[in-house]
């Protein structure tokens, strides 16, 4: 099943709203969901081709997990960059991305909600994921919040004002290969 994104669907979590007041409707984003299923798993692939929105380079829409699920991440082709922040206590209490390119392996901890960022303007992002079949993604901070704690812009990254205390972004590096047990992607 291919689910896409528009631009639309995405307004309230750009960084430029005044761009995306008068831009036109366009498609964003593809998610093949359910590729193949294995142990109770889901595998998903995305593909981002690269393009501004605005200011912001193209990322999704981003999202939380109900419960406890983590969430594990293969760049295919091209680069990501992938945001993780956790909200708690109605602040975000730490803030990191990943910089990957094609084979880097990217882990989602429990938790921590999250966005993937081409932050190409030429090439195409191609991603795929293993997460937890009964896994339920939740969107409501960042709508609330018009997006992540930090946007990816062409000026480098920019604080999201609409939250209250952000902590400084720190990074960190992709694994280099997919763990032989993903049990740890199941939620309590």
């Amino acid at each position: 099943m291919v689910d896409t994104r528009f631009l639309n669907d995405m307004k309230a979590v750009l960084a430029d709203q005044a761009w995306a007041e008068t831009a036109p409707n366009f498609e964003l984003y593809y998610m093949h969901r359910g590729v193949k299923k294995q142990d109770g798993l889901r595998y998903d692939v995305t593909v981002i081709p690269p393009r501004m929105l605005g200011r912001e380079f193209v990322k999704t829409k981003g999202h939380e997990h109900a419960k406890k699920y983590g969430e594990l991440y293969i760049v295919l082709k091209g680069e990501a960059t992938y945001l993780m922040q956790r909200f708690e206590d109605n602040q975000i209490k730490d803030v990191y991305a990943v910089k990957a390119k094609k084979g880097d392996v990217v882990i989602i901890p429990p938790y921590y909600g999250h966005i993937t960022i081409n932050p190409s303007k030429k090439e195409e992002l191609k991603e795929a994921n293993w997460v937890d079949e009964t896994c339920q993604n939740v969107y409501d901070l960042f709508i609330k919040k018009q997006g992540a704690c930090y946007y990816y812009t062409n000026r480098g990254w920019i604080k999201n004002k609409n939250y209250s205390r952000v902590p400084k972004l720190r990074f960190q590096r992709p694994l280099k290969k997919i763990p032989e047990n993903l049990d740890f992607l199941h939620g309590d």
